[in-house]
């Protein structure tokens, strides 16, 4: 990690006919209390409680390069560390203090901005922590993980897929409203290139393209959205299938506060390979943010026919208030409690259910700079 800061101090100061770079970045350590209540047939299973002591680091990198042509670029950790599959660039304290935390290049993109229009190329940052069509289009029927179910809620492309994906994106102003295009590489099946079985050749690996247009309808901020499949990728529960998802979000100013609103609708009806799978669900948000204060709500409900008619049902609610400690122009420094929590069901048939709840109280302590 030092080498790296290192490296990119150097760079900084190269020579005056190199591009400047800026590095910044924010570093953080959470406290976790977990609370988990399983049930199968409303009888309660092995139920664990836990405390976590976890850190991350991100640095931050960006140059102009002129003429409106720009580099920029973040490092963190995307390993497992000590055994702690905790994802978003978090690491745990391992036994008998073990557990290295080591940096890696998570994203980085480039491109040209220009007065109507932009472009850019690398492993692009999805925001999706504000932005869940990704969430639901990638986790739309929970999927084990490692010892971990991952579901529609709870943010899991930001925690599971670290926010980035790699693709081409391209944006353009259309009057005052703004149109992007991002073609976007999902997955890359080198193992079944032009085999005998799909015949695919090149174009074999997962490809989808995501549509945003943002508007504004008086105050409101309007944005409609899609992710096409453009050939079958590979999911965490099923392989080889092309889904489609579409919604949009809306924010609505209220006085200094907003109101978030986001739905969403995901389909996937292919029938090919060894197993048909067919499933489709939707994702709705309610989201509210006053000065320090923001929380939201979040519906996931999947309905999959693909083996047999098994019912998903998630309910998620996060809440957290930001304490400004130290604030500065060279950066600052912030408490934020916050409390999420998760109601997870699953109806079966032939009276064979399953409950998954977790609660999750945590403490950041964050500094920027």
């Amino acid at each position: 990690m030092l080498s790296l800061a290192a490296m990119f101090a150097v760079l900084s100061y190269a020579s005056p006919a190199s591009a400047e770079l800026k590095i910044g970045g924010d570093a953080a350590v959470r406290l976790r209390s977990e609370f988990n209540d399983n049930e199968i047939n409303n009888v309660h299973q092995d139920n664990e409680d836990n405390l976590l002591f976890q850190y991350r680091i991100r640095l931050k990198a960006s140059a102009d390069l002129g003429s409106g042509y720009f580099f920029k670029a973040m490092a963190q950790s995307e390993e497992n560390n000590a055994g702690k599959t905790l994802g978003g660039g978090w690491s745990g304290v391992g036994n008998n203090n073990s557990g290295a935390y080591n940096i890696e290049i998570s994203n980085f993109y480039f491109g040209r901005m220009m007065e109507c229009s932009h472009y850019q190329i690398g492993r692009l940052p999805l925001n999706s922590f504000n932005n869940p069509i990704f969430d639901l289009t990638l986790y739309p029927v929970p999927g084990a993980f490692g010892t971990s179910t991952i579901y529609a809620v709870d943010i899991p492309v930001a925690t599971w897929n670290f926010d980035r994906v790699f693709g081409l994106n391209y944006g353009t102003k259309i009057g005052n409203d703004d149109l992007n295009a991002t073609l976007v590489v999902f997955d890359d099946a080198t193992g079944d290139n032009n085999s005998s079985a799909s015949g695919d050749g090149l174009f074999n690996d997962g490809y989808l393209l995501h549509l945003a247009y943002k508007t504004t309808l008086g105050d409101v901020t309007f944005e409609p959205q899609a992710i096409i499949s453009l050939t079958d990728g590979n999911g965490l529960t099923y392989q080889n299938i092309s889904p489609n998802t579409f919604g949009a979000n809306a924010t609505i100013p209220v006085g200094k506060s907003k109101i978030g609103l986001s739905g969403f609708y995901t389909v996937c009806d292919d029938h090919k390979g060894s197993a048909d799978v067919d499933y489709s669900g939707y994702l709705l948000r309610a989201k509210a943010e006053s000065g320090p204060v923001m929380a939201w709500v979040d519906y996931n409900r999947t309905v999959d026919k693909t083996a047999s008619d098994v019912t998903y049902d998630n309910l998620f609610v996060w809440a957290q208030y930001n304490f400004k400690v130290h604030e500065s122009a060279m950066g600052t420094f912030s408490l934020t409690p916050t409390v999420r929590y998760r109601a997870s069901g699953a109806d079966y048939g032939n009276n064979v259910t399953t409950d998954n709840n977790q609660l999750r109280g945590e403490l950041y302590a964050t500094v920027t700079f």
